[in-house]
């Protein structure tokens, strides 16, 4: 084909897009051209093809020369490629991620269950530990003799050392991949080749992408060189290998493995990356649902690990050259991408909605001299620096000083100071908020909306602990130092603003970082707050921010109850939505009409986030609400804290432990875990709260270690711990007195009739899936 068939090729296909997008900068995309010939003139690779595109734009591109012996060819857009490490993100990781959304494959279950012949320690690692390189596997089994065939592979990864115990330590492998693609084979019955070209390359109509390529496509194909045996230089004449895969162990496995083998071009890559984008599907073909797609995409590595990747994609890693340059234009956290030894990059942004493909042959002929590291960092900051100025959702700088790539989420303080806070202009506000009330330069909203332009904040409104979180009782009304504004308590004579305090204000704000819990009263102070905002016929503004514990998992019974503080909105214990939905849900139920509702929306979130994949930085919301495990234990564990137990305030780990002087630890923890909850186990400790109940007082109990947090159903800790303690300490543990915070009495009455969980569960499954159903409609992520 022509360059010219290509160029009118591309114009028709962003016709066809029916996209409006800002276009492509052509300035910052020309200096691909420069340094991919650069690279060529210093003979680092004989050619590439390179594919940019953002909002239905495309930038396509050929290179070079495709064959420099035994031949000279011209390297050409349509070219296929030995994308070598690329079939981990092509090829395993989606044919897995598929049979993960089928209930074939479970992310958590040990690699023996699929492949029996790894025992012991390689035995008790899991998919996800694979998926993640983690395993503690060794880059690679021998490739220094010949050996034929997938099952000398996985014997000969059976038979190595391990370097680390699984789950410590990032390590590329390329067992852990291999590993994956029998694994697929011996689930679905089918070859990988052949599984993926049923299930995802023909569905996608990815023509030219796949395994073992026929002879007719040979042409079209750049060739690599050998690296093992006839090796390929300027003195001898080894084999250069057109079609046989580069990968001496992909090759020696047959040219079908889970870590190389894969053959396939840019356009072909184009469409799976639109898929992506698109959340799994493409032209009304669906290959994964959502959930499955935000699965794989968001960082999967155990917390504090420096190496950063999704399931199978990387996100920030010693590997992330694509991402572009740390000092220059990259593409923010929560993209994700892979590269290939031969040469091959590939990178894709969910929030500009942007890709790129750089295909090479980088050790043809003679291995390649360097490396061509630098050169996905260049196309990369190339790429992203193109689209900069093409993302009118784009957020917004890192503050001076730091890392400049953005958050990966924006909260709505972040967006408000965006937009030079127009939708405040002009208005008197009255804020409501606590020490959360920070944006991503950790500048407090008080300060940046006293010196808004056009905005005139008038006075400040605490909620419980105070608008400096430094009080654990009811907080009296005064005067802020360091502003000089006045400051309301809503949590001392008065719940919610008085007619009076709303008489000089056109707007309230609200910004206040929640826990997702029902019983946590920041949400009832919201609702009191818009109530009262609706009654004076005010403005009101939520400055959203995440759900900490994610927007998807619900949990617990609906209020059955009257409203109380601590349970002012008929939901869940556990309710999956943020502020800014529960206040969009809370005024059409309550049919606030006169209520001006505008919810700052955030940015970057998706609902499977937990608040440590965010980027954020964690603020204590109270004074006891100290960590992230805090806050995902708070819904169960706290539903015990009036029945004459610690739940481990006064110690350093509040909600993380509970006791009391008069039970035996050992025998609650052997009970506890003796009713086999998932995700969850439990240690007897003996420890001493300095306040609260039990004051200076030795307490036995146990220390609640979660091992799972996506399996972990949280809520049934407390129901479990208030079914043991009922019987095993009738006399002490005041059962009764869940119900303030449960507000359920056939939950109760069940935990008091020691009930099993199952069907204490069935007795609010009712009313459970009606708020799903009615939530289902104010989502706005």
């Amino acid at each position: 084909m022509t360059k010219n068939y290509y160029l009118c090729f591309l114009f028709f296909l962003a016709l066809e897009s029916n996209i409006v997008a800002s276009p492509l900068d052509t300035n910052k995309l020309g200096e691909i051209d420069v340094a991919l010939q650069k690279a060529i003139d210093q003979n680092r690779l004989p050619g590439a093809v390179v594919w940019v595109e953002h909002g239905g734009q495309i930038y396509w591109k050929a290179f070079g020369k495709r064959s420099l012996v035994p031949t000279v060819e011209v390297m050409t857009p349509d070219t296929i490629f030995d994308v070598a490490s690329l079939t981990k993100v092509l090829a395993a990781t989606p044919a897995i991620m598929l049979l993960v959304q089928r209930g074939k494959v479970n992310l958590d279950a040990p690699v023996s269950a699929y492949i029996p012949e790894y025992t012991g320690d390689k035995g008790k690692i899991t998919v996800r530990q694979l998926m993640t390189h983690t395993s503690g596997f060794p880059g690679d089994v021998s490739t220094k003799s010949k050996w034929q065939g997938t099952q000398t592979a996985i014997q000969m990864a059976a038979a190595v050392n391990l370097d680390s115990t699984p789950g410590t330590t990032f390590r590329y492998s390329d067992i852990n991949f291999f590993t994956l693609g029998e694994i697929v084979a011996r689930v679905s019955g089918l070859p990988l080749n052949e599984f993926c070209t049923r299930e995802i390359y023909g569905p996608l109509k990815m023509l030219d992408t796949g395994f073992l390529p026929p002879a007719s496509k040979i042409a079209r194909i750049a060739p690599t060189q050998m690296t093992d045996d006839g090796v390929l230089t300027e003195k001898t004449n080894g084999v250069v290998l057109r079609g046989t895969v580069h990968d001496p162990t992909a090759r020696y496995m047959g040219g079908v493995a889970g870590d190389a083998g894969l053959f396939t071009t840019a356009p072909d890559m184009a469409r799976f990356a639109r898929m992506m984008l698109s959340m799994g599907e493409l032209d009304g073909v669906r290959i994964f649902t959502p959930e499955t797609v935000k699965l794989m995409t968001r960082e999967q590595t155990p917390p504090g690990m420096e190496d950063r990747r999704g399931l199978g994609w990387d996100i920030d890693s010693r590997y992330s050259s694509p991402r572009g340059s740390r000092d220059g234009a990259h593409f923010p956290l929560g993209s994700y991408g892979h590269t290939g030894f031969t040469g091959c990059a590939f990178w894709i942004d969910p929030f500009s909605k942007t890709f790129f493909i750089f295909l090479s042959n980088h050790v043809h002929p003679y291995g390649g001299s360097g490396t061509v590291v630098s050169l996905y960092r260049a196309i990369g900051t190339a790429a992203a620096a193109a689209v900069a100025d093409a993302k009118p959702d784009s957020v917004p700088a890192a503050p001076p000083g730091a890392d400049n790539a953005p958050a990966r989420v924006l909260e709505g303080i972040d967006v408000l100071v965006h937009e030079n806070f127009a939708p405040l202009k002009g208005l008197r506000v009255g804020l409501i908020t606590n020490p959360t009330g920070l944006d991503l330069q950790r500048r407090s909203t008080i300060d940046l909306l006293r010196n808004a332009p056009g905005v005139e904040l008038k006075i400040l409104f605490g909620p419980e602990h105070g608008l400096y979180g430094n009080f654990d009782a009811p907080v009296k009304d005064g005067v802020d130092t360091h502003t000089g504004l006045p400051v309301v308590s809503l949590y001392g004579e008065h719940h919610a603003p008085t007619p009076e305090q709303l008489k000089q204000l056109d707007a309230l704000v609200f910004d206040i970082q929640d826990v997702g819990c029902r019983f946590y009263t920041f949400t009832t102070t919201l609702g009191m707050c818009m109530e009262a905002a609706n009654t004076a016929g005010l403005k009101f503004f939520v400055l959203d921010r995440v759900n900490p514990i994610n927007g998807l998992m619900m949990d617990g019974p609906v209020r059955g109850g009257p409203s109380s503080f601590v349970a002012w909105y008929p939901e869940p214990v556990r309710y999956g939505l943020t502020e800014g939905e529960l206040a969009t849900m809370c005024k059409a139920e309550r049919q606030w009409d006169k209520l001006d509702l505008t919810v700052i929306k955030l940015q970057g979130w998706d609902r499977a986030m937990w608040f440590d994949q965010t980027g954020l930085p964690w603020i204590n919301p109270s004074p006891n609400m100290r960590s992230l495990t805090e806050a995902m234990l708070y819904p169960g564990v706290g539903l015990l804290e009036n029945c004459h137990i610690s739940v481990g305030r006064g110690t350093g780990t509040p909600f993380e432990v509970i006791g009391a002087p008069y039970i035996d630890d050992v025998r609650l923890a052997a009970a506890m875990n003796a009713e086999r909850l998932p995700g969850v186990r439990f240690v007897p400790i003996r420890f001493t709260p300095a306040d609260y109940i039990f004051k200076n007082e030795p307490c036995g109990g146990v220390n609640i270690i979660l091992t799972d947090r996506e399996r972990c159903l949280v809520v049934d800790i407390g129901l479990a711990a208030a079914k043991i303690l009922q019987r095993c300490y009738p006399d002490q543990f005041q059962a009764r007195k869940m119900q303030t915070l449960l507000v359920d009495e056939p939950t109760l009455r069940a935990i008091q009739d020691d009930k099993p969980l199952s069907e204490i569960r069935a007795l609010w499954k009712e009313k459970a899936e009606d708020f799903k159903t009615r939530r289902e409609k104010y989502l706005l992520y």
